[in-house]
């Protein structure tokens, strides 16, 4: 199976999971939704959710990073500047930092989990925004809330309805991954990632050796085709 990440682009939407293009948990206000479900029957969240992804695209610049494995959706990883994020004031540990971009999604399908495609996904993502010149990346995490245990990383098999639990990333990921507690919360702490060339460096290089890595791969195989073809 091959693996990739690439940034997301307009015509790119198709990349995202089912779950991802449908969900409006950080892009529109929970007042809007409720409104909108209870008195227009054109509510549409896929709709919503690509005006979105549009607007920021179209003004700040591709805000995620999809993965992809056989061409077939992996993960995603969406981050946007505060402002352009509705629900980025409603937390008890808001608001973000003026420096930071705000990472609102990290999502994975079971099989880019089987991957271990997280941690590349936020690579690339701090990656595109040290190009960019952003000084930190911050995200509200979410922390298990008595009996209800918060996953790793939300999976597309999970429960398709948006909520904290299916939509927010797990506090204990982003630690894994190097984000440290900024403001501390016992259910949504915020959590910060400072960016620096560093990290620009060290995702070149680690790019640069799975390239190397896939080279050497499909090297081998040519090699172990052309021993087949060689015998008979």
């Amino acid at each position: 199976m091959s693996t990739s990440v690439t940034s997301l682009t307009l015509d790119g939407l198709d990349k995202l999971s089912s779950h991802a293009r449908r969900c409006v948990f950080w892009e529109m206000d929970p007042a809007s939704v409720r409104v909108s479900r209870e008195f227009s029957s054109f509510y549409d969240p896929e709709f919503e959710k690509e005006a979105w992804l549009s607007m920021v695209m179209l003004e700040w610049g591709s805000c995620g990073q999809v993965a992809l494995v056989d061409d077939k959706p992996a993960g995603c990883a969406l981050y946007a500047p505060p402002s352009m994020v509705p629900r980025a004031d409603l937390f008890p540990t808001s608001p973000v930092s003026a420096d930071a971009v705000l990472l609102t999604t990290m999502r994975l399908e079971p099989i880019g989990d089987e991957y271990g495609l997280g941690a590349t996904l936020i690579q690339a993502a701090v990656g595109d925004l040290v190009r960019r010149g952003v000084r930190a990346l911050e995200a509200f995490g979410i922390r298990a809330d008595g009996d209800a245990a918060a996953s790793g990383v939300p999976s597309a098999t999970a429960a398709r309805e948006c909520s904290p639990q299916e939509c927010m990333i797990s506090a204990d990921f982003l630690e894994d991954v190097g984000f440290e507690v900024v403001a501390p919360h016992h259910r949504f702490p915020r959590l910060r990632l400072e960016l620096d060339r560093d990290h620009l460096w060290k995702a070149d290089v680690e790019a640069a050796l799975e390239r190397l890595l896939e080279v050497a791969t499909l090297s081998l195989v040519d090699i172990g085709e052309r021993s087949v073809v060689g015998a008979h």
